[in-house]
């Protein structure tokens, strides 16, 4: 059995632009408790002000559950 996480990362939840050092970063985070990256899809992510989007990324992580 697997359980599941998904991460919405975008430039002002991770200080400043998104950049592949702060990806990679956010990815060994995961993986130091035991998650997997299932899936990164490129997506507009809803901001906290206005009605639009950003350009961000949602990351699915998967570990499994014993």
């Amino acid at each position: 059995m697997y359980e599941y996480k998904v991460v919405e990362l975008r430039e002002g939840l991770i200080g400043g632009k998104l950049s592949g050092g702060k990806l990679e970063k956010v990815l060994n985070d995961h993986a130091r408790e035991g998650w997997q990256v299932k899936a990164i899809t490129s997506a507009d992510v809803k901001g906290r002000i206005g009605p639009g989007g950003v350009e961000g990324l949602l990351v699915t992580f998967e570990r499994r559950v014993s």
